[in-house]
C-alpha cells in the first residue's frame, strides 16, 4: 500500500529531486492525499516551485491515462493558450516516495472545491458572473485546441465509447462489492441507446474531469484562471460531453428536487443528510446566487466562442451524470478492495479487530451511486428541467 501522509517520508524525494530538478530542494509538504498523493516543493530560488503528483487510487481501471501519458500531455499543452503546469521530470523510481510520480511547475492561484463556496473576494453578483464566463471561456480554449498535437498521447472515445467502458468498470465493481447496480446499468444502456452518431459529432481536445476545483483561480476584483489541472483523464471526443459535465454542475434557480422516498428507507442518516444536501442545492450550491449565469446563458456564452451549435444538451448532461455514478462506484469498489486488504494484513499480524468505522464509510457509497443514478435518469426523462 501507498504511504499514508503520516508515513510519507520527504527526505528522500527532496534528494532526489534535489539532483534531478539542479536546484536545492528545502522543503515538500503534502497537501492532499486524495487520488493522487501531492506535495508542494520549495527551493533556495524563492521563484523556483514545483508540485509532484503521485497517483494513489483507480490508475488501472481505464479511466485514466498511465502516469508517463499524463507527462506526454502536459509537454503537449506548452506553448499553447492553455494555462496548464509545465512538466519539468518523470520518476519511475518506487522507492522514492512508494510510486511513480511527475514534477510540474507551480502555478498560483486557488481552486473552488466540490460542494464549496466560492472565495469571499468572488462573492459578489458581477464576480460570480466572471467566474462563470472564465470557466466558459477556458473549456473553449480548450476545444479549440489542434487536435493533431495531441495525436499518440490522446485517445478517442465517442460518447457511446465512454459509456461502454463504463458499463464494464460497473461490472467489474459489482462483482468486487457485492451489490448489484441494474438501475445504474440501465441508464448506461438508455444513453448508448441514444448516444449521438460520430457523424453528427466533432471531434476535439477533451479534458475529460473539467470543473472549477480543477481551475486555479486568481485576481481580486476581476477573476480570472491562471491554470487547468489535472490532465489524467485527456482525451479525443465529442466536446459536448464536457460541456454537459460542465452544466450538470450549474444549479438553476428553480430548479426540482428529486423524490428521495426510496433512498430513504435504506440510507444512514448521515448519508440522507448529505445527499438532500447535494438535492436541494447541487454539486455547486454558488452557482444559483445571483450573478451566476443560468445553464441556457452558460450555453450561448460557449456557443458564441466556439461558433458551435449545442444540441442534445439533456443528453449530454445524463451523460456526465452517470459517468459521475460510475466513478463513485469505482471508488466505493477501491474502498472494498482496500478494506480487506487491510484486514488480511491486521488478521496476519494477529490483529482481528473488526473496523466498524470503516464499514460504516463503506455503506455511504451505495446511496450516493442510487442518487445520482436517479438524476441521470431524471435528466433523461425530462422531469429535472423547471
Amino acid at each position: 500500500m501507498s504511504p499514508s501522509r503520516d508515513e510519507l517520508e520527504t527526505e528522500a524525494l527532496e534528494s532526489s529531486l534535489t539532483t534531478e530538478l539542479d536546484r536545492e530542494v528545502t522543503d515538500s509538504t503534502v497537501i492532499d492525499n486524495g487520488l493522487n498523493l501531492i506535495c508542494s516543493v520549495s527551493t533556495a530560488t524563492e521563484a523556483d516551485a514545483y508540485v509532484v503528483r503521485r497517483p494513489n487510487k483507480l490508475r488501472q481501471t481505464g479511466l485514466f491515462v498511465d502516469l508517463r501519458q499524463e507527462y506526454r500531455i502536459l509537454d503537449r499543452l506548452r506553448e499553447t493558450p492553455v494555462d496548464a503546469p509545465e512538466p519539468v521530470h518523470y520518476c519511475d523510481d518506487p522507492s522514492i516516495i512508494g510510486g511513480p510520480f511527475v514534477v510540474m511547475t507551480h502555478l498560483d492561484g486557488e481552486s473552488i472545491p466540490l460542494g464549496t463556496a466560492l472565495p469571499e473576494r468572488f462573492q459578489r453578483p458581477a464576480a460570480r458572473e466572471r467566474v462563470a464566463t472564465a470557466v466558459v471561456d477556458a473549456l473553449a480554449e480548450i476545444h479549440a485546441l489542434e487536435t493533431t498535437r495531441f495525436e499518440g498521447v490522446c485517445e478517442y472515445q465517442s460518447p457511446r465509447e465512454q459509456v461502454t467502458r463504463a458499463l464494464e468498470r460497473v461490472r467489474a465493481a459489482e462483482s468486487v462489492v457485492g451489490h448489484e447496480l441494474p438501475m445504474l446499468r440501465g441508464t448506461g444502456e438508455r444513453l448508448q441507446e441514444n448516444a449521438p452518431a460520430p457523424s453528427e459529432t466533432e471531434t476535439t481536445v477533451v479534458h475529460g474531469d473539467f470543473r472549477p476545483s480543477n481551475l486555479l483561480f486568481a485576481g481580486e476584483t476581476n477573476p480570472r484562471i491562471t491554470g487547468v489541472l489535472d490532465w489524467e483523464t485527456a482525451m479525443l471526443g465529442d466536446p459536448h460531453t464536457e460541456l454537459g459535465y460542465l452544466l450538470l454542475r450549474w444549479r438553476d434557480e428553480g430548479d426540482p428536487t428529486l423524490s428521495l422516498a426510496d433512498l430513504e428507507t435504506r440510507a444512514s442518516d448521515d448519508a440522507l443528510e448529505e445527499i438532500s444536501q447535494l438535492n436541494e442545492h447541487g454539486l455547486a450550491p454558488y452557482t444559483a446566487n445571483p450573478g451566476s449565469p443560468s445553464r441556457e446563458e452558460l450555453i450561448d456564452r460557449y456557443e458564441q466562442q466556439t461558433g458551435r451549435t449545442v444540441d442534445h444538451e439533456r443528453y449530454y448532461r445524463a451523460h456526465a451524470a452517470f459517468l459521475l455514478a460510475t466513478v463513485w462506484a469505482d471508488l466505493y469498489r477501491h474502498e472494498v478492495e482496500t478494506l480487506a486488504e487491510v484486514a488480511t494484513e491486521a488478521e496476519t499480524a494477529g490483529d482481528r479487530t473488526a473496523s466498524a468505522t470503516d464499514a460504516d464509510e463503506l455503506s455511504e457509497w451505495l446511496p450516493r451511486i442510487e442518487y445520482m443514478t436517479l438524476f441521470a435518469r431524471a435528466i433523461l426523462d425530462g422531469t429535472f428541467d423547471h
